[in-house]
């Protein structure tokens, strides 16, 4: 929008030619995200509060967390409304992938402010159903990645791309395309909505992913940098750098009041709409493999679940006894079970997180 503004006077004056700068425009989409979510998080905290939208802990979760019954949810809103708010303002409104990533996101957005609000109105710790939560999770997961394989204008739009190496590369199809893209939308989605059990444990982890996918996002459109690194050239794709911006300055911002002892909890409105923007921003630019390093957080917390689950009915079955892998699953309780506080658990999983971004980031050049 102020992109449209800026060209549109640089008619006139030709200072304003600065900002077809992708680089400009991602510094300034994530200082408006951060401004927007300091300015209204402190409204949506006192309104949550006031329409009593309070956190429903589990009663199968670790019991210090029962303290935190009562803080308010749904604080995903906040991170979503700056994303939205500063992207619509700095990106270019012309690009198909601005609008592909933030329909994602907000798509599942909805879906997570539905399971949210059934735990808040109805009381129901657990929400949606994960029948239909993953339903819909499916239809707008594989609407997206439909869109995207049959828009791809390059075969090397279709590859997965394997780090490390410099001319490897799995030729996927365009079906096998959408499969994968279907599964790392909805995957990542899951797996950061999995990791949001502690303050400000879920939000670091994920501004500095998105900040990573920003760079991949600018290199990919960049003609010469693509070539001159060997990843492929995906036109278009730079813009996305100002989404990336937009979620790091909004999670940011978010991380302020979400820092322990929260005062707001993101909810499900906030990690599946952040999971599934990783993903998708993933898919466009060819770094599927790069995102599953990067996140390993996620992807640790993801596989503790499953693994726990699996054993526990294999067990069950086998010796009438239901046996446990981990002391409590997700990951993250299972080391507050072993004694670490929780703020120990939060800032070892950052540090891990901050390593494994570097490990990423490090692919595009150690090849």
């Amino acid at each position: 929008m102020l992109l449209l503004l800026a060209q549109w006077l640089a008619h006139d004056i030709r200072g304003f030619n600065v900002f077809n700068y992708i680089t400009l425009r991602a510094v300034m989409a994530t200082l408006t995200a951060l401004i927007i979510s300091f300015v209204v998080g402190p409204f949506m905290i006192r309104k949550l509060t006031q329409y009593k939208v309070g956190q429903a802990v589990r009663d199968d979760g670790p019991q210090t967390h029962l303290i935190k019954a009562g803080t308010p949810t749904m604080g995903g809103a906040l991170i979503l409304v700056a994303i939205s708010v500063s992207t619509l303002l700095w990106a270019d409104l012309s690009n198909k992938y601005v609008w592909v990533v933030l329909f994602t996101t907000l798509g599942f957005g909805v879906i997570g402010w539905v399971d949210d609000w059934r735990k808040v109105v109805h009381r129901n710790p657990k929400g949606l159903s994960a029948g239909a939560k993953y339903f819909w999770q499916s239809v707008i997961g594989l609407g997206v990645a439909l869109y995207l394989g049959f828009h791809a204008t390059t075969s090397a739009q279709t590859e997965l791309l394997i780090p490390f190496f410099k001319h490897l590369a799995i030729p996927l199809g365009v079906t096998g395309f959408i499969v994968l893209t279907y599964l790392v939308i909805v995957g990542s989605s899951n797996a950061v909505n999995l990791t949001d059990g502690l303050d400000g444990l879920a939000i670091m982890p994920t501004v500095m992913v998105g900040s990573a996918l920003g760079i991949f996002a600018y290199t990919a459109g960049h003609l010469y940098f693509s070539k001159y690194l060997g990843i492929p050239y995906v036109a278009g794709a730079g813009e996305l750098l100002v989404f990336c911006s937009a979620m790091a300055g909004a999670g940011l911002g978010f991380l302020w009041f979400n820092a322990y002892p929260a005062e707001v909890f993101m909810g499900d409105v906030g990690a599946l709409s952040l999971g599934a923007a990783l993903g998708v921003v993933a898919v466009i630019v060819r770094q599927e493999i790069v995102l599953f390093i990067m996140g390993g957080v996620f992807v640790m917390e993801t596989l503790s679940v499953a693994a726990q689950v699996l054993y526990f009915r294999y067990t069950k079955k086998k010796y009438g006894t239901g046996r446990r892998i981990f002391l409590m699953a997700p990951l993250h309780h299972h080391y507050e079970q072993k004694g670490w506080k929780e703020t120990q658990v939060v800032v070892r999983f950052w540090i891990i997180s901050m390593m494994l971004v570097l490990v990423g980031l490090s692919t595009l050049k150690l090849r």
